[in-house]
């Protein structure tokens, strides 16, 4: 057992947060550096990359979330303005705190900008979720995930996939960890506080009755780019969701981007019907509700294709590929693109009971982040020579 003080000439850890999924990785990863003896000093640093005050205050409080010690409030820009607004505005914290490692999550801008940072300083990179691949390089999210995890020190993975993928791309093995995946350590650790569906719709003045018929519901939910800011591809995809509405009535949260593209290209009628439910973002417990009582997912979502096999909900991804194959393999995800012709009999497949039932996944089991806290621990207080060079 180690002391129970945290060595006084090792920095704390700084985690970055930059857009929503980042903060339901962060909120266990925090709880459990907290827990640990001795506990982890730790700096809650968010970016502001994506920024709602109400949503983020929701977002705090459903996932018992410290309000952040800093807030960079970059805003919204292109990548290349926003990753590089980040970068300006933290490279000063290290200089300030002096860390003795920041730690990134996910594949957002603000991941890599912070990794790139943190690369020029001579400061150790930390990355939860590392060596998910799409293998689409016209993903920004690729992108950021190659590059963070080249310049990635510690990187802890969700699935086992994930190291022959950086196996494949030089990353030695001694750097690497399976620890599982903090996203369903927030979802377990929520469930039983989720909103219920029917509350959801009622507070947002629609029928609830939509949601409690014997025919079951969907959830729908769309924000990528490729999916939804050509024409060309979103008016099918909105035509076959109205079709699917008439087999199972469908909640569809809008994404702003969604919702304005919808509105940009004259397709608002297409949606105008009784079988489907227009939400705007939800927050964490509201969303956590609707997927655990729906009948059939369909997202270009990342994280809602972990959160539904974990669920044992079946989900349709709308993309040609995924970074989390682990869901095809052996939950409850397929993969279906923007065909409608393979929307329609995903939905008849899952309609008739012959939906994936799938299993849970290796270490998704609650506890990714306590692995992770022992691991960094361990990791930062055997090499204080490293970390006295690095800020000496």
């Amino acid at each position: 057992m180690v002391d129970e003080v945290w060595p006084a000439g090792l920095g704390p850890v700084i985690c970055v947060v930059g857009a929503r999924p980042n903060f339901m990785k962060m909120a266990p990863i925090l709880r459990a550096f907290d827990a640990h003896h001795p506990a982890i000093p730790t700096l809650l640093v968010h970016t502001g990359q994506h920024y709602d005050k109400d949503m983020n205050d929701r977002l705090f409080v459903d996932l018992r979330l410290p309000h952040p010690d800093l807030n960079l409030e970059v805003g919204s820009g292109t990548h290349a303005v926003q990753t590089a607004e980040v970068m300006r505005r933290f490279e000063p914290l290290l200089d300030t705190y002096r860390p003795s490692c920041v730690l990134v999550v996910g594949d957002v801008n603000s991941t890599l900008a912070c990794a790139l940072v943190c690369a020029k300083k001579n400061v150790p990179v930390v990355h939860v979720e590392a060596g998910l691949r799409s293998y689409d390089r016209a993903m920004p999210e690729e992108i950021n995930r190659l590059l963070t995890d080249q310049i990635a020190d510690r990187l802890y993975t969700t699935e086992r996939s994930a190291h022959a993928n950086l196996a494949r791309e030089g990353v030695a093995e001694e750097r690497v960890r399976f620890v599982g995946n903090v996203m369903i350590d927030s979802l377990l650790a929520n469930r039983e506080h989720a909103r219920a569906p029917a509350t959801t719709l009622r507070l947002a003045g629609l029928d609830p009755a939509l949601v409690v018929g014997a025919s079951g519901y969907g959830v729908v939910t769309l924000h990528r780019p490729s999916n939804v800011d050509r024409i060309e591809t979103l008016a099918p995809l909105l035509s076959v969701l109205r079709e699917v509405s008439e087999r199972v009535p469908l909640v569809f949260a809008l994404h702003p981007r969604t919702r304005a593209n919808i509105e940009r290209f004259g397709l608002s009628e297409g949606l105008a019907s009784r079988r489907i439910a227009l939400l705007p973002p939800q927050g964490y417990l509201e969303m956590l509700g609707l997927l655990a009582g729906a009948k059939v997912v369909l997202s270009d979502s990342g994280g809602l294709q972990e959160e539904t096999t974990a669920l044992g909900v079946p989900c349709l991804t709308l993309r040609e590929n995924t970074e989390r194959p682990i869901t095809v393999e052996q939950g409850t995800n397929t993969l279906v693109g923007s065909d409608p012709q393979a929307i329609r009999r995903g939905v008849e497949a899952i309609l008739a009971g012959a939906g994936k039932n799938g299993r849970i996944p290796e270490y998704w089991d609650g506890r990714a982040a306590q692995r992770i806290a022992a691991d960094l621990a361990r990791w930062l207080l055997t090499q204080p020579s490293q970390h006295t060079s690095l800020h000496g």
